[in-house]
C-alpha cells in the first residue's frame, strides 16, 4: 500500500490515465494497467482481458520499454489503432509497470519480499 502521503497523487494519475475522456474504452485501459502492473510485481492482473493484437506491446512497455521500437508502433497502427489509441495504451502500460514496480519496492521495504 502507498503511504497516507502519496495516495492522493497516485488516485489522481489513475484517474487521469484510465477514467479521463480517451479514444479507447477505459475498461481497456484499466485491463492494460492491470497487466502491466502484474507484470511489474503487482501482483494479478485484476481487471479485463487485454486484446490480443495489443497483448505483446503490453507486456514489452511493462518489462523492456527500452525495447519498443517504430516497428511496435507501426504494428498497431496495422493492426486498426490509431495514434490516439496508441499513446493511450502506452500510457495505461507504463503507469500500470511504474505502480506494480512501487508496490514491489514498498513491500520490500516493510520486509514483505
Amino acid at each position: 500500500m502507498v503511504s497516507q502521503r502519496y495516495q492522493e497523487f497516485v488516485d489522481h494519475l489513475r484517474q487521469a490515465v484510465l477514467a479521463g475522456p480517451g479514444v479507447t474504452e477505459r475498461s481497456e485501459r484499466a485491463a492494460v494497467a492491470s497487466r502491466a502492473g502484474a507484470l511489474s510485481g503487482g501482483g494479478t492482473p485484476a481487471e479485463g482481458v487485454v486484446p490480443g493484437a495489443i497483448a505483446g506491446f503490453v507486456d514489452k512497455v511493462a518489462g523492456r520499454a527500452y525495447t519498443v521500437t517504430d516497428d511496435d508502433v507501426h504494428a498497431l497502427r496495422q493492426a486498426g489503432y490509431s495514434e490516439d489509441a496508441i499513446f493511450e495504451i502506452t500510457a495505461s502500460a507504463a503507469m500500470g509497470a511504474a505502480l506494480g514496480r512501487l508496490e514491489r519496492g514498498l513491500a520490500a521495504l516493510r520486509g514483505e519480499v
